[in-house]
């Protein structure tokens, strides 16, 4: 009776494992339909009692069959389906084979462990019906035809899905360990964690300030933020050699001669010359200052390292000076080599300038480059080219001789300059046979280098767009109007006698420039709207003026009259009462100018030679923003009163020419409203023609 007893408790446990309760045989706490939780299998429903669990154990350990239980009913067709085959919404549909199962397959695997080659040919046979990956993917739980089940180590096999997928296999996840393990270890990671995270963190800003296993010494790897981030070439291969810079004589002759001393030293050195530390370019944006740097590294042929000033500087304090020693010590042992730092101004500023303090990074950095190119150890053999635009701002201590030796000036080429620039950015542009580049750079002063690279492309998409086969000087021309005035308004909506108003306004300043005395001659009138203008009337200044940047006064007070030129010819053909807006930057020019003349150039007999008005503004934001009265108000009722008579002398001399003249104004404005856009050289043919005088005051 005892035996039935523990059969029956045995079958009785057996039942409830159908049921969802742990199986000795399974190796993985499941519920049907729900995820298996740790509250879920210490919810009172699912309780298992110790004694009856060991009674399982026993029972399946001795392998007594229990007597059959009494028939129960028929389950729903439902149930039908899911217990004739197991499924992975229910995995324990079967939990016993029917007596009528099928024997084992023979050509299956022994054992509950198989290699992951035995069972990726069970898969492709198809003798594999479901599995079941761990949480972390590197084991699975299979479970073949036959019922047996068994475990894989899983690698790193990314067709895995794929394969198992095409071959009809049940796949599901498990979503957790067993309570006990689960929690424990989630427990003592929670503690964990914020002291790994801080462990982290300490360990980064130790690598970041060059303590053991950061800065140059350190160890190596995407989190070392100590080493430089410059690039270097062994053999230099920039492409760029000083037959492809043009434009900047003087300064590829400053440089020559530091290449020159790189490749022939003894020819110096037996003179008692040192070879040069520094050499500093400054100049205007786009005048070719890197462009030189890398014509020196092509000739030289020296190991050379280029980096920007902006590399040094980091989140990290003494990362930048870290990068600084690291840079150099490279380029020591390559020496002699030349290293080139681009916009120096980064990190080369005036030290403790500024009314809210210096900043310690930045420098740090220089203190550190300071002593690098000049301090207590020497710098042999390492030359260091830099460029700025921003000289003003660099410290005193960086620009002394025997850091910085040389400062290389690399201004806005001249006409010579010019040409030979549009000669370099021709090559390999088909250029049309009229294109005369002469006057292309005459048209184009105070263009830079880049400027002028900017042009001949522009020209050559201009050519492409137009289905043209080579550039002509028309897609030179309308590239150079695009780049000065903004594209052209093709389909702006201009009345006739709105075109007529542009063109007589437009024809007034250029009769007024062309009879001024000592004044630029016209190079082109046109009223093709571009931009925010409704015509344009380009001028080409004397180089000369250019150049020097002096001006005298007779110049300026004819480029007052010039300006106002366009509104006295309103005023002239249309009268007082229908003038338009269209004079307003007109104005603006002629009042900057005259108050310069009284405040800042001494041309004011009342004011004398003196120069009232100083400059203010917020000096964080590096530019003049206002300006400072620094004298009285009787002072600056004489001043408005000099600027008010400049002004009307300017305006009567505009409608004097205008007036004498109304036969060629007349004829210049019918020319534009018939051609839009009149040359300088037809221009002139007016004048010729109507027998023009120049103007005498």
């Amino acid at each position: 009776m005892r035996g039935e007893r523990e059969r029956e408790r045995g079958l009785n446990d057996e039942r409830e494992g159908k049921n969802g309760i742990h199986n000795p045989s399974t190796p993985f706490f499941l519920l049907p339909c729900m995820p298996t939780t740790t509250t879920k299998l210490h919810s009172r429903p699912f309780l298992l009692p110790r004694r009856r669990l060991i009674s399982t154990v026993r029972a399946a350990a001795q392998d007594i069959t229990p007597p059959p239980p009494p028939p129960p009913p028929p389950p729903a067709p439902q149930l039908q389906q899911l217990q004739a085959k197991p499924t992975a919404a229910n995995p324990f549909s079967q939990q016993k084979l029917p007596l009528d199962a099928p024997k084992p397959s023979p050509d299956l695997p022994d054992g509950s462990q198989w290699r992951y080659s035995e069972f990726l040919n069970a898969v492709k046979k198809g003798k594999v019906e479901r599995v079941r990956f761990s949480k972390d993917g590197g084991v699975l739980q299979l479970t073949a035809i036959d019922g047996r089940r068994a475990s894989v180590v899983v690698p790193n096999d990314p067709d895995l899905i794929d394969i198992l997928a095409a071959n009809g296999v049940d796949i599901s996840v498990s979503e957790g360990d067993s309570a006990g393990g689960g929690g424990l270890f989630g427990f003592l990671g929670n503690l964990l964690f914020p002291f790994l995270a801080f462990a982290g963190l300490f360990f980064l800003f130790r690598r970041a300030q060059g303590g053991p296993g950061g800065g140059p010494g350190g160890l190596g790897g995407p989190m070392d933020f100590g080493r430089s981030k410059s690039k270097f070439q062994e053999v230099p291969e920039t492409g760029v050699t000083f037959a492809d810079v043009a434009g900047a004589d003087q300064a590829k002759l400053e440089l020559q001669e530091v290449v020159d001393f790189l490749k022939n030293p003894d020819k110096y050195t037996a003179l008692g010359a040192k070879i040069p530390k520094g050499c500093l370019l400054v100049g205007p944006p786009g005048t070719g200052k890197t462009l030189l740097a890398r014509a020196v590294a092509g000739e030289a042929g020296v190991p050379f390292f280029s980096c920007a000033a902006s590399e040094f500087v980091e989140l990290f304090v003494g990362v930048g000076a870290s990068r600084v020693r690291d840079l150099f010590d490279k380029a020591k042992s390559k020496a002699p080599c030349i290293v080139f730092i681009d916009e120096i101004d980064a990190v080369g500023r005036q030290r403790g300038a500024g009314l809210g303090g210096g900043n310690d990074e930045r420098e740090q950095t220089i203190n550190q480059l300071l002593t690098e190119m000049d301090g207590f150890s020497g710098n042999s053999g390492v030359i260091v080219l830099a460029a700025t635009n921003r000289p003003d701002v660099l410290d005193s201590a960086l620009l002394r001789p025997g850091r910085f030796d040389r400062q290389v000036t690399v201004d806005r080429p001249d006409v010579a300059g010019r040409v030979k620039i549009l000669q370099v950015h021709s090559r390999g542009k088909a250029i049309g046979k009229d294109v005369d580049f002469e006057k292309i750079a005459r048209r184009t002063p105070g263009f830079t280098g880049a400027d002028l690279q900017n042009l001949m492309n522009e020209a050559a998409i201009l050519a492409a767009r137009r289905d043209l086969k080579e550039i002509s000087k028309d897609e030179i021309s309308d590239a150079l109007e695009r780049i000065i005035a903004g594209p052209e308004k093709k389909n702006a909506v201009v009345s006739e006698e709105k075109k007529k108003l542009v063109a007589y306004h437009e024809a007034g300043h250029a009769l007024v420039g062309a009879l001024m005395p000592e004044y630029d001659p016209v190079a082109k009138i046109s009223i093709i709207p571009r931009g925010q203008a409704g015509g344009l009337t380009f001028f080409a200044p004397s180089e000369e003026r250019l150049e020097s940047g002096l001006y005298s006064r007779s110049y300026l007070e004819n480029q007052m009259a010039v300006a106002l030129g366009g509104r006295v010819a309103e005023e002239v053909i249309f009268g007082t009462e229908n003038v338009t807006t269209g004079a307003s930057n007109d104005f603006m020019q002629v009042s900057r100018v005259a108050r310069q003349m009284v405040e800042r150039l001494g041309f004011s007999k009342k004011i004398g030679q003196v120069a009232i008005g100083s400059g203010g503004g917020n000096p964080f934001l590096g530019q003049q923003m206002s300006s400072q009265k620094d004298y009285s108000m009787a002072t600056a009722d004489v001043v408005d009163a000099e600027v008010r008579e400049l002004v009307e002398t300017a305006y009567s001399r505009a409608k004097e020419i205008i007036s004498t003249h109304i036969d060629i104004l007349h004829k210049l404005a019918q020319l534009l409203i018939e051609k839009e856009t009149v040359d300088g050289e037809e221009f002139m043919s007016l004048f010729i023609d109507g027998q023009a005088e120049l103007y005498v005051a």
